[in-house]
Parts: structure tokens; sequence; C-alpha cells
């Protein structure tokens, strides 16, 4: 473990003891009701895996309606070395921060998933970021880890960074922890405590950090194989740690019911222990919570596998991201092979039930054409506007992966969709005007991902 002040340290406290003085906002409610309806969003570009020879990047996309470039890339922070492979981002503070009194929700903290190299950009200008630091990968390996993948801000500043490998790509993975002047400052957790490792959320005001499970790099970087499932190469497992030790306190074998467990979601308020995480092969919600000094956690949305006569297996629908709306009402998903994103109303947590749904293809359904554009891949990464009434997606998942399952966005090229939400009918509906198109780049076609606003967003802050 690192020497460095585990962030609990710095003491948990009651946001209605003190004002707010640093990044984001004092509650989930005071971000519905203070934000500002977002005007930029910053999303993950990728050439990894495709035939052309250029950098990954940032893209600025214009997400303002009342803007003469509405739906397009206006900007692009190009990375210094081609084949990064950028995955998840996030910022280098949040509203975890709120009490830190000098504190700017300012720099993206954007990893490499197959480099391992670690970028800062500085979004002071919002449409003009501007690339300022680089840490190499040798930084990383020293630590024996490699292939970051989630991105926290903690609340002292400091930022937290799930691995999913060692310095070679073998297992197991771990957690790598930088100062706010972003310099390594070494492991957070003590080697040992899990085996894999993928996304992880944490709940400081519940002493509580979940942490699921993908695979060892090796294992997942050339595509998937059914084999490497039989043989017990991929996880399916949930690890709770108690936040302030860095420590696994519990952890829960889902087997079957819970392959592959990615995305995980506390709900916003701080007082909750209620939250869910996306099986993608098993094509499940699990449902997770405390009760008498424990966790629980069992499947509460289950989507069936499909029949499909070009595979010689019925397809999973391959849940591969999840959100929950900033008011605890909504989680939106993606089932990336079916072509779907749903919404299920989870006023009451351990019963979801089903509000709506938009099929744009995938293996099944009709093909969308959006702006007269073929749309090739299904959903995949999600993001959801502060006050819940805009929700968009891209739809690239990785490259090898991509290449395997939708060989057409490496061809073509993602795109970013957008629904209209109506939080108060539960309704949603796909805005045919908005078009981001990736495949229409001067260097050549290329995959988007991941989607981060400059005012925070559904998937990375944290409250204390």
């Amino acid at each position: 473990m690192s020497d460095t002040e585990q962030p609990a340290e710095s003491g948990t406290h009651d946001h209605h003891d003190h004002d707010h003085e640093g990044p984001g906002y004092a509650t989930p409610q005071a971000a519905i009701e203070e934000a500002e309806p977002e005007r930029t969003a910053y999303v993950m570009g990728l050439h990894v895996g495709q035939d052309v020879d250029a950098p990954d990047f940032l893209a600025v996309v214009d997400v303002d309606p009342d803007s003469d470039t509405y739906s397009e890339i206006i900007n692009r922070v190009t990375m210094p070395n081609k084949g990064d492979e950028l995955h998840h981002f996030g910022w280098n503070a949040c509203s975890s921060s709120c009490h830190m009194e000098g504190l700017e929700r300012r720099h993206l903290v954007i990893p490499g998933q197959r480099s391992s190299r670690i970028h800062i950009v500085d979004t002071k200008e919002r449409r003009d970021p501007e690339l300022t630091k680089v840490i190499e990968p040798e930084a990383v390996y020293e630590h024996d880890l490699s292939a970051p993948h989630t991105v926290h801000c903690i609340p002292d500043g400091e930022i937290l960074i799930s691995m999913l490998g060692d310095a070679d790509g073998d297992l197991p993975g771990g957690f790598l922890e930088l100062n706010d002047d972003f310099e390594v400052q070494g492991r957070w957790d003590p080697p040992g405590e899990i085996e894999m490792n993928y996304d992880y959320w944490y709940q400081p005001r519940q002493n509580v950090m979940l942490s699921t499970e993908w695979a060892a790099p090796k294992t997942y970087y050339p595509g998937f194989d059914l084999d490497d499932v039989e043989d017990g190469k991929y996880g399916q497992q949930l690890n709770f740690w108690d936040w302030e030790a860095g420590t696994v306190e519990q952890t829960i074998d889902l087997g079957e019911d819970g392959l592959i467990p990615l995305e995980a979601r506390f709900l916003h308020t701080p007082e909750s222990t209620h939250g869910y995480v996306g099986a993608a092969l098993s094509s499940n919600i699990i449902h997770f919570h405390e009760s008498d000094g424990e966790y629980h956690a069992e499947p509460v949305i289950e989507f069936d596998d499909r029949e499909h006569e070009g595979w010689d297996m019925p397809v999973p629908a391959l849940v591969t991201d999840i959100l929950i709306s900033m008011d605890d009402r909504y989680l939106f998903g993606s089932n990336w092979l079916h072509g779907e994103v749903w919404m299920y109303d989870i006023s009451d947590p351990s019963n979801p039930r089903k509000a709506d749904s938009i099929s744009i293809g995938g293996y099944f359904g009709d093909i969308e054409q959006v702006q007269g554009r073929d749309i090739v891949a299904g959903p995949q990464m999600l993001q959801l506007s502060l006050d819940g009434e805009r929700l968009y997606w891209t739809t690239s998942l990785f490259s090898s992966w991509d290449n395997q399952f939708f060989p057409e966005e490496a061809e073509n090229g993602s795109v970013m969709l957008k629904a209209d939400v109506d939080p108060r009918k539960g309704t949603m509906s796909l805005d045919r005007d908005f078009l981001v198109d990736f495949g229409d780049l001067p260097e050549g076609p290329a995959r988007a991902h991941e989607i981060r606003w400059p005012d925070g967003d559904c998937t990375s802050d944290v409250w204390q």
C-alpha cells in the first residue's frame, strides 16, 4: 500500500455541516437543480484495430442545440503515440471533493488500455482543451500493474485508477494512485486482495467500495473466446472493500448468474447501500445492498438469449453499460449485441419495473438509419444529462471485440446518438436529428467510446 493518506482519513463528513467550497455539487439534488444543460461533450476517439495509421484522440463534441456546429466534432486532442486504445477516463476532482477549497474539476485523466500510458488534459478552455502531461507506461509497470481502466477522483483531491493486470498483462490486477500533481504515488491496495479487476465505485459515507471483474489483459486483448469462459478465465465475483483500510471484506461469487460483471453503480445518495452491476455475458442486472452487516446480491433483471441464424449458439444480450439517473429513479443500460437501450424504474430498488426501450438494430430488429447513416453496431457506452432528460450513447466496445462482432465499426467508424427522455412518463424517443459521425474524419473512420460532461455526470460523481 502506498504511504499516502487513505482517502477517508481526511474525515467523512456531513454536507449539512459545512459550506460548499470546492468542485462539483453539495448533493445529487443540487447537481440536478444547479447544473446548466450540457453544451460540450468529451468523447474517446480511437483508431486502434483499424486500417488507419493515426493515434487515438479526445473528441470535443458540440451538444448545444442552439449552436451552428450542433452534433459535430469541433476539436480534437491528439495523443502523442499510436496504439493506446483510449477507453474509460475521468476527472481529477468531482463532487466527493466539494469540501476542498481551491480544487477544480478541470483535468481529464485519460488512460490507454493497451499501452498503460496515462494522459492528463487541461480543460480550462472547454472547447479547446490541451494535453499537459503524459505518464509513460514504465512508471506504471514499476508497481507491477498494467491496463488502466476506471478513473475516479477521491475526496482528498487524489486519483484512483483500477488496473486490470500485472506488469506482464497477467493476473492479478489492482489499483494505482496518483496525487493531485498527477504523479504516481504507488499501489493503493495491498497486493493479493483480488485477482481480477474492472470497474469500481465507492460510497465513503458507508465506508465501502465495490470492484468487479473482467479478465487478465492477455485473455481479453485478442478478442472473446468461449473456451476462456469455460476455463474460468473470466470473472464472476463482486468484491466489497473497506474503503478506509483498502482491504477486501467480502466477496460474493455470482456463479453463472454473474458471468463477466462489468459496470458497478451505487445509488447517488451517499446514505444508500443499494446499487447494481451489469453482468455482461449472463445478461443479468445484479442488485446488491447491505443488511445485517453484510452485502447481498441477486439478479433482478434478466435478458434472454436469442436464436440467430448466423450463430451456432443463442446470442446473449451482452449488457455492456449501465447508469443511474441523478435522482436515483431510473436505471439505464445497453444490450450491445441485441441492439437495445433500455430504461427501468428503480423506485423500489429490489423490484425494477421496465419503463421503456429503444432498438437500433444490433443482431436483431431493424437497422436504424439516422441522418442517412446506417447504424451498424449496438448501443454501448451511455451518458445521461444531469436533469435526466437526454440520454447519449456510442457504439464501440473494445477494438478486438468490435472487429469480431461488428467489423463494420472498423470500416465505417462509430456514431454517437441521443434519445429524449421524459422522466415523468418514463419514456424515451430516438432523436433522429442528432448524429455525431466518427466515420467522417480526415485520417479515416474512428471508434467512439466513453462520454463525459465538463460539469460532472451520472457515472463519475460520488458524494462523500
